[in-house]
């Protein structure tokens, strides 16, 4: 629009008459779409969620702004001669801006092309239509061309994943090994999602109310009173002394991580240190040290053990499909052979840890870490220049998980060792091996985090608790994500929404509810009926699955609102794992596992001084140095 108004309507240059059916169609195909687009953003926001009836024209609008896209592609490609052809004679302002609006033109569709392979769903919506109530017989004896359909619904649905995951990982290898990693992947998310009609708005709304509720809940609860001793614990084994114990090892912990972890914490000093070692050769050094061609992960994890490489027995940077990062160092300040497990950090293990909510994954990369530890003698090497010493078993997120698993495989073989894991992975060990590993194994969580409250009957529970709490909401949805924002980002107090439709009777709430019945596609194996809580038909299709040993968690001490800036003081308490078996909303659920916050919350607890809540490189290196001195 600016550009044709600054010519007047009249293009004095070559390919003038191109360049003006150009300028003129682009502003009639943009008109066009910006309607068309304030028509769907104006009739998606009439109803509720589970109310869809004042938005019955969505799909023509829908339909419509696809259509555009063939005008918008073809004044693209308009606009693409023109630059390559005729532009040469015109000014550099004039030809920026066509240049410009091709460049926005060819993203805006190359991202509408990757938004529809990530995101719709060519299955359609397979909820069949209500039929005639029959006996029960009668149903029984019919032809399973409904269960048929799903079956084949199901399957399609799981394809689906599996080309989603291997188009967002493109660049791993499609080898057997990562071909069955995302073939299970996409059977865990096509069974989780695929009974359920609800889109991505929706689950953020209903995240957003799920959130303010739980404050709710959380603000009328009593304070608890601090444990300092824990029942599993041996004699003389007092919260202060596990405390300093954890401290130590989650510096190990975090050393798995390497340089990345190592620059982000010390933003400022990091580079600097880590400069003068990376490209130095070590020729002689590194026979012990594989997958570190530069040595800079392997700088780093000297620099934040303060160990010196003498007592490296074995570094290992390997990274593959069950395969992940650990080294084997001897701990002379404790008198422990330590063992540190890496989380994840590579998109590797980020696939990995989606596999996460079912242990397998964790339980091949402990399997691997035990062989290398074990047939290869690594071990053996390090108890025959400190036998004296004990093992001590460490690690964060994934590796926490796997060093868990690597502790209950190792503990016959050495009785007195000890494990410390933070932020473990919730669904990993049956009720019976979680109170087994109590005796040596110490799980520390921190806040809110997620990853300790994941599980895939806790994301049933998460699912089950969205979509009661959306079908039973008669606000429209932009209002309330429009007041979710402002609340995670300014607080306040905790919006009343109605738990209740309107004139709903109490006794109504005793049968299974409309709003979440429209909400499910069929009756899945883990749809129940939602009218209480604690009904024991709730109970999840799948075994529960609990953290191991016994788990310390550490909480902010004051209010939970907080500036980035502000410092912070902490509390720790002994905890049950009972308390871990649903998932707590807050902005602060996936920050709280970051391995540095974790470092800086148990450096604060030792050492009786606030921790900022921001990765600063100041805080973090000075938090460090104060402990160590």
């Amino acid at each position: 629009m600016i550009l044709y108004t600054y010519h007047k309507g009249h293009i004095d240059c070559n390919g003038r008459g191109v360049l003006q059916g150009y300028l003129i169609g682009l502003l009639v195909v943009l008109a066009l779409i910006i309607l068309s687009l304030c028509a769907i953003v104006y009739v998606s926001a009439q109803g509720t969620i589970t109310n869809p009836g004042p938005r019955r024209s969505i799909p023509v609008l829908v339909y419509l702004r696809a259509l555009l896209y063939i005008p918008e592609l073809v004044w693209a490609c308009l606009g693409a001669v023109w630059v390559s052809d005729d532009g040469k004679g015109c000014d550099p302002a004039t030809v920026g801006a066509v240049i410009a609006a091709v460049v926005a033109s060819w993203i805006i569709l190359l991202l509408t092309a990757l938004g529809v392979v990530f995101v719709f769903d060519p299955l359609g919506n397979p909820r069949s239509q209500p039929a005639a109530p029959e006996p029960l017989g009668v149903r029984d004896l019919e032809s399973s061309e409904g269960t048929q359909f799903f079956s084949t619904a199901r399957s399609l649905a799981v394809k689906v994943w599996e080309s989603r995951l291997r188009l967002l990982c493109c660049c791993l290898p499609q080898d057997e090994s990562n071909r069955t990693v995302f073939s299970n992947i996409a059977k865990l998310f096509s069974g989780f999602f695929s009974d359920t009609d609800l889109v991505p708005s929706d689950i953020a709304a209903g995240l957003a109310l799920l959130h303010q509720e739980q404050d709710k809940m959380e603000q009328s609860r009593e304070p608890s009173v601090v444990v300092t001793h824990s029942p599993s614990s041996p004699i003389g084994e007092d919260l202060e002394a596990e405390l300093e114990k954890a401290a130590h090892c989650m510096r190990f912990a975090a050393a798995a991580y390497g340089w990345p972890l190592y620059i982000y914490s010390n933003l400022f000093t990091g580079p600097c240190k880590l400069s003068g070692d990376c490209c130095r050769s070590r020729a002689a050094e590194y026979e012990v040290v594989g997958g570190d061609n530069l040595g800079c992960h392997f700088s780093s994890i000297l620099h934040t053990t303060g160990l010196q490489y003498r007592d490296f027995i074995y570094v290992s940077f390997h990274n593959q499909i069950y395969e992940i990062p650990f080294f084997v160092a001897l701990d002379h300040k404790r008198e422990a052979v330590l063992v540190a497990v890496r989380g994840t950090l590579s998109l590797r293990e980020k696939i990995h840890c989606c596999y996460a909510c079912c242990p397998f994954g964790m339980c091949q990369a402990a399997s691997y870490i035990y062989k290398k530890l074990v047939n290869d003698g690594i071990l053996n090497q390090a108890f025959s220049i400190a036998p004296e010493y004990k093992l001590v078993i460490t690690g964060h997120s994934l590796g926490a998980g796997t060093a868990s698993l690597l502790a209950i495989l190792l503990r016959n073989s050495f009785p007195t060792l000890q494990c410390y894991s933070f932020s473990p992975p919730g669904g990993l060990l049956s009720k019976a091996l979680a109170d087994y590993s109590k005796d040596f194994v110490v799980s520390v969580v921190l806040g809110k985090d997620l990853v300790p409250r994941l599980s895939i009957p806790n994301m049933e529970d998460l699912r089950r608790r969205i979509l009661k709490i959306v079908s039973n909401c008669n606000k429209p949805k932009y209002r309330i994500l429009l007041q979710g924002c402002w609340y995670e980002l300014f607080g306040g107090d905790p919006d009343d929404f109605p738990t209740e439709m309107d004139n709903r009777r109490q006794q109504e709430l005793s049968q299974p509810l409309l709003g979440e019945e429209s909400l499910m596609i069929g009756h899945s194996s883990s749809y129940q009926s939602f009218a209480s809580d604690d009904s024991p038909a709730h109970t999840s299709t799948h075994l529960p699955l609990f953290l191991p040993g016994r788990v310390l968690h550490i909480t902010e001490d004051g209010p939970s609102r907080r500036t980035c800036f502000t410092e912070v003081r902490y509390r720790a308490e002994w905890s049950n794992e009972m308390a871990f078996r649903s998932i707590l909303i807050s902005p602060r659920m996936l920050s709280d596992h970051m391995p540095d916050a974790v470092l800086g919350a148990l450096n604060s607890l030792t050492c009786d001084r606030p921790f900022s809540l921001c990765p600063s490189a100041v805080n973090s290196s000075l938090d460090i140095a104060w402990c160590l001195t």
